[in-house]
């Protein structure tokens, strides 16, 4: 089994996302994640993530179950894994100190209590917190900088962001304070329950409505990055466009299905099974088909500069009509990712009608 490359700078600090400076080996074999999609951004430095890993979360849900049997077919050292807790639960500091990474990569937010991160370092596991979620926009790059310097491909961490980064200009060069914000409702995991309607706030994926010029109507009252609507403020608020996300899990609630192994036809009539629902039905956005489903496994990774071109496209789609998230994604499945990410990533009601 390879050892990986020490840092390239053999600085043995590094500074994480809640800017602690953290201590680390100047050699690290193993780390451990707590969080699933952390594969997909190891993947895109490395041709073999599970091979850097001592422990991981086994939150199938998070990568989606095609998408999991995909690495485990590339990989199967992944069945072999011991487990951790995910960022989704409690801390688990057992699991972590059994499996003994040199480093344990843990989500900005939720981990280890300060206590616990005092115990792994005590046993001489390195406590790193990256983000790739409560605040998008600044922490990806910064997140995927730090996995490039702990697994010492920190020139294949700069090649993505720089690719990553001329995508996200070529969107704002293209916007000025004169640009009109059509107003959107993102609906997270649409129809996996009856009640109304888990949303972006302030943080999060919001960060992506408002970067490509869009009013996002959950910030107005939500003070944080999601949260819960209630149905009549969408309806009296009556957005422009719908977002909604789902994934291949939510077809036990038949809600919005999308991901790896969804062909479109399914998952543009999991979009109109949702946009059917009582007072969704009448929202202004579903009457004109302005109408669009996202697979939530491309939000919360490097991945997400697929998702912000949909929604430059969805928003704003003659100002970029030329912008072609089909594209950028066979882009960075040929030239980065070590598991091509396959499947319906969006769909569009409109082009269904």
């Amino acid at each position: 089994m390879a050892t990986l490359l020490p840092p390239s700078t053999q600085a043995s600090e590094i500074v994480d996302m809640r800017g602690r400076t953290v201590e680390v080996p100047d050699e690290i074999d193993k780390l451990s994640i707590d969080d699933g999609r952390y594969l997909v951004a190891l993947s895109l430095l490395v041709p073999d993530p599970v091979d850097l890993l001592a422990a991981w979360p086994r939150d199938i849900n998070r990568l989606g179950r095609a998408s999991y049997e995909r690495y485990r077919e590339a990989f199967p050292a992944l069945d072999g894994l011991p487990s951790v807790a995910s960022s989704a639960d409690n801390f688990d500091i057992e699991s972590v100190l059994a499996a003994a990474p040199d480093v344990a990569v843990v989500s900005l937010g939720r981990g280890p209590t300060d206590a616990q991160v005092a115990q792994l370092q005590a046993a001489g596991i390195a406590v790193v917190f990256i983000d790739f979620f409560t605040d998008p926009l600044e922490h990806q790059s910064r997140s995927l900088r730090i996995l490039g310097r702990l697994t010492g491909h920190e020139s294949q961490a700069e090649a993505y962001l720089a690719f990553r980064r001329e995508h996200l200009e070529r969107i704002s060069a293209r916007l000025g304070d004169d640009t009109p914000a059509p107003s959107v409702f993102l609906e997270a995991h649409a129809g996996i329950t009856n009640d109304c309607c888990f949303s972006a706030g302030n943080g999060g994926v919001g960060q992506y409505i408002d970067f490509v010029g869009g009013h996002n109507i959950g910030a107005d009252v939500l003070d944080r990055a999601s949260g819960k609507l209630s149905l009549e403020y969408v309806i009296a608020s009556d957005p422009d466009v719908y977002i909604a996300t789902g994934g291949p899990d939510l077809q036990r609630s038949d809600g919005l299905v999308l991901g790896g192994e969804v062909d479109a036809a399914t998952a543009r009539e999991s979009l109109e099974r949702v946009t059917q629902r009582p007072g969704i039905a009448q929202l202004t956005a579903v009457k004109t088909g302005n109408v669009h489903g996202l697979a939530h496994q491309l939000l919360n990774s490097p991945l997400d500069i697929v998702a912000i071109e949909a929604f430059a496209r969805w928003i704003h789609p003659q100002r970029f009509a030329d912008i072609d998230p089909g594209v950028t994604l066979e882009t960075i499945n040929r030239r980065f990712l070590a598991v091509p990410y396959e499947g319906t990533g969006w769909i569009d009601l409109a082009a269904s009608r």
